[in-house]
């Protein structure tokens, strides 16, 4: 084996999206995984150590699912470059290819693709007991023969023959293993194919004549290829008349013609194969007007779930967090390192691990639907609708999780493969009222609507979340108007069988994605958490003292302690360098009724939307207050909460004596923070996921525009 050479050899594992690839790798490298992206590009990529029986090891990389070498989505690209670059770091010694035994002909036009590139290969037919269930038998034997290759009847489920695999495996690596002769192709090229494929071969490095072949259709796209090697296969191509899609066409239908008797041959289906469990499930799944109900309805449930356990998860995140800030705090002494610790890094930690709650129920429902298969029916049924927005069925996951949380959210659309279509769902999923937007709403609706009814109120809120809905879907259209791709946009998807979810495979994806956030997003927000301290807590030479003084020479005796430090507070904050930008901004926040108290409160509100409350507890003087509000609110009616607070704003008047809540400022406010990006996990997550700060600053300024736009006209309009 190579790893006697001190190299551990490269195994990759491929196959069709459904099937069961995940959970064979799962299986084979359990904890010794990790994720990442392949260079330059935001697909996942997932690699783990593989230990056979004889000790020794191997690297295994789970290639993105694809159909074919002839790629139609970012995902299915990455496959292509990587095995028809051997310079490629992911570029593999053999090959496991995972088949769908009881869809076996459906999974074999990329297999027959990858034996024409002559890599050693070794086939693993998945889900053998439910092809025993199903009556279906499959002579390994023989389609080892007929196709030169390896193969293995297995279980990625429940673990049946994957000790056989690794067997076969070390035996293929070894060269001990029969492996298909890359000199026999399976696919004889055509007349000009074979012209193609010799030209390329005498101008460019390149492997099998498949492999030139590919290189040929594929020249345009190709990133590994050089300049001239690039002019030359299109020169190539030109010269020769060479008319690539029309011959991917007629190659794919070559090869079922070839295939699909060997299967015939080697593979026995009950003579009438009665109506299915997925069947009879699926035409009330999947009926027209059943179907969108039942996914609304799991929906809801996936939506309560989270949302209520983060009230019970995320509350004990935040008191912890909170008992360790005051114990830090009592055990240090008194200076600004204390402050920047207290104030500043810990509640950004606070900040991130708030939402792991979240993000670890939203993957694990995610997950476990994923692995009953309903997942599929849902984008299926979807599907059409969510195209006319420039969006396909997988992105209703993400918008309606978005309710919860958008970070989550977001990480979920690394299941669409189109790009353009997931980068759609990622801007515009934040356009949805998320959790963090309730608190600031149960403020500024009664503010707004002071002498209104409950009733009066209560549809308002529910509005908030449908104004959300129609920014998202008409942000999407406009979108797929301006977004530009090569990729064709399509739903090439099979519905996998109705099964028990596999625990392992949920457990494991569960712990990857919360891993991932707390890496990958958790550093940059708290990054943006210590600014904004340093922001709000750090002001011109002696600003903030004098400030301090100031308030306290002109306390009185009657005023208490609570009183006292509230107050204190709110002069530091107006000293500080976040008080003198919240001023500074007020000619440019005027237009839309604001006075240069909500200028800070808006600056503040970047960091998460729900800072909103207590940047207006800290500038009202009522931060001791706040404390004692937010501690009630659980026990109270949704638009009785944080009282205090509201009559302070309701009797807040600008220089001139007008008030500054009217019923124009109110909903003014209300759009702003129901359009603006005002979230800084949000946009961390957004540069994980799109792999540059060119989007995630796109979408904070085109949010922000949106929203400043929209607040003026309601200003404007409810103003006269």
């Amino acid at each position: 084996m190579k790893e006697a050479r001190g190299k551990v050899p490269k195994i990759a594992l491929i196959g069709n999206p459904n099937s069961g690839k995940s959970t064979v790798f799962n299986q084979l490298t359990g904890l010794r995984q990790k994720t990442g992206n392949f260079p330059g590009v935001t697909v996942e990529v997932k690699e783990g150590r593989l230990r056979f029986p004889s000790g020794a090891e191997a690297l295994l990389i789970d290639l993105p699912g694809t159909y074919s070498l002839h790629p139609t989505s970012s995902d299915e690209k990455i496959v292509t470059t990587v095995l028809t670059n051997p310079k490629d770091d992911f570029y593999p010694d053999a090959l496991v290819y995972v088949a769908d035994v009881t869809h076996l002909e459906k999974h074999l036009l990329l297999f027959t693709q990858l034996l024409d590139l002559g890599l050693p290969m070794l086939m693993a037919l998945n889900m053998a007991d439910t092809a025993a269930e199903a009556g279906i038998k499959v002579n390994t034997g023989k389609l080892a023969e007929r196709f030169g290759v390896p193969v293995v009847s297995i279980s990625g489920r429940t673990g049946e023959n994957i000790q056989k695999l690794l067997l076969d495996l070390e035996k293929l690596l070894n060269g001990d293993g029969h492996h298909r002769r890359s000199t026999s192709a399976f696919y004889p090229l055509r007349e000009v194919e074979k012209q193609v494929a010799d030209a390329a071969q005498l101008n460019v490095a390149t492997g099998s004549p498949y492999h030139a072949l590919l290189l040929a259709h594929h020249h345009a796209w190709l990133p590994f290829l050089q300049k001239q090697e690039r002019e030359t296969l299109a020169a190539i191509v030109q010269t020769k008349d060479f008319q690539s899609l029309r011959v991917q066409v007629d190659e794919t239908l070559d090869r079922f013609d070839r295939f699909t008797p060997i299967v015939r041959q080697t593979v026995s289906q009950p003579s009438v194969e009665p109506t299915t469990f997925t069947d009879r499930i699926d035409t009330i799944l999947t009926h027209r007007w059943f179907g969108p109900l039942i996914f609304f309805g799991v929906m809801l449930l996936v939506f309560m779930a989270i949302f209520f356990g983060y009230d019970i998860t995320g509350g004990w995140v935040e008191s912890g967090i909170g008992v360790m800030i005051d114990a830090i705090g009592v055990g240090l002494r008194e200076n600004w390192f204390t402050d920047l610790l207290t104030k500043g890094v810990l509640p950004g930690l606070q900040g991130i691990l708030v939402f792991v709650p979240q993000i670890a129920l939203l993957f694990l429902l995610i997950t476990i639907l994923e692995e009953v298969g309903y997942m599929a029916r849902a984008v299926f049924i979807f599907d059409k609708t969510m195209r006319r927005f420039g969006m396909n069925g997988r992105s209703i996951v993400a918008l309606i999780g978005g309710g919860a949380c958008a970070v989550p959210a977001i990480m979920g659309t690394r299941t669409i493969s189109n790009w353009k279509e997931r980068l759609i769902t990622v801007m515009v999923t934040p356009f949805i009222s998320c959790s963090a937007r309730i608190p600031v709403y149960l403020v500024l609706i009664p503010v707004a609507l002071p002498h209104s009814s409950w009733w009066t109120k209560s549809l308002v809120f529910g509005g908030m979340y449908f104004f959300g809905l129609l920014a998202a879907l008409g942000a999407a259209y406009t979108f797929k108007k301006l977004l530009r791709t090569s990729d064709p946009s399509y739903l090439a998807l099979e519905l996998p069988v109705y099964r028990m979810p596999h625990w392992k495979n949920v457990w494991l994806t569960v712990w990857e994605k919360v891993k991932a956030f707390i890496s990958g997003a958790g550093k940059i927000i708290l990054y943006i958490s210590v600014v904004l301290w340093i922001l709000g807590n750090t002001g011109p030479s002696g600003a903030l003292e004098n400030a301090e003084a100031q308030v306290k020479a002109t306390a009185t005796a009657e005023m208490s302690q609570d009183s006292l430090d509230d107050l204190v507070a709110a002069k530091r904050l107006e000293a500080s360098f976040a008080g003198m930008v919240g001023k500074s901004i007020e000619p440019l926040i005027a237009p839309l009724g604001y006075d240069w108290k909500i200028g800070i409160a808006l600056l503040s509100s970047f960091a998460a939307r729900e800072v909103f409350n207590g940047t207006m507890y800290t500038i009202y003087s009522l931060e001791s207050v706040g404390r004692v509000e937010e501690e009630e609110a659980a026990n109270q009616r949704p638009f009785e909460r944080y009282s205090r607070l509201r009559r302070q704003m309701r009797d807040d008047t600008f220089r001139d004596g007008r008030p500054v809540y009217t019923l124009a400022t109110g909903i003014s406010l209300l759009v702003f923070y129901a359009l603006a990006m005002q979230c800084m996990s949000t946009l961390a997550v957004v540069r994980r996921e799109t792999g540059s700060w060119k989007w995630p600053l796109f979408q904070f300024f085109f949010m922000s525009g949106l929203a400043y736009l929209c607040a003026w006209v309601a200003f404007t309009v409810l103003s006269r």
